[in-house]
């Protein structure tokens, strides 16, 4: 049986639904939690899945971006404009509505290719074998969306 880790992060965003046939059609925010759950067979030379600082600087830059910025639909009639006038405050989604669910498939996804690619000078290294099992982001206190593989 694996060993399980938790890492949450709490960020600010908002986002607009432009296929939603009601209310969330219009840009509106939430005060989102995401909790990360990695998962290795052996833990490390430390006795650790892997540091939890490790989890932090693996997502600190990537979710830092989405704090306080707009998510949209790349395909909405108004994304030129907000990508014009908000620049580096909006996250592009592909053609895709940035659902809950499509962004917990972003963030594990980014996991990832963090795990892929680890810093060999980083002080809390990740040891090989250590895998993203699953992303959950609430967007409510009683709505959540989850992601694995």
């Amino acid at each position: 049986m694996p060993y399980r880790i938790g890492k949450s992060f709490e960020i600010e965003s908002g986002h607009l639904l432009s296929k939603h046939p009601g209310k969330c059609r219009f840009p509106h925010g939430h005060s989102r939690r995401i909790d990360v759950v990695l998962v290795a067979d052996r833990l490390d030379a430390n006795d650790m899945v892997c540091d939890f600082k490790a989890v932090k600087l693996a997502l600190q830059d990537f979710l830092a971006a989405w704090d306080h910025a707009l998510a949209l639909n790349t395909d909405d009639p108004q994304y030129a404009f907000y990508a014009q006038t908000y620049a580096e405050r909006i996250i592009p989604f592909d053609r895709t509505d940035p659902t809950t669910e499509c962004m917990a498939r972003v963030i594990f996804d980014e996991m990832q290719r963090q795990l892929a690619a680890p810093d060999p000078a980083s002080p809390h290294p990740i040891a090989a074998g250590v895998r993203v099992e699953r992303v959950r982001v609430t967007e409510t206190s009683s709505s959540w969306a989850e992601y694995s593989a």
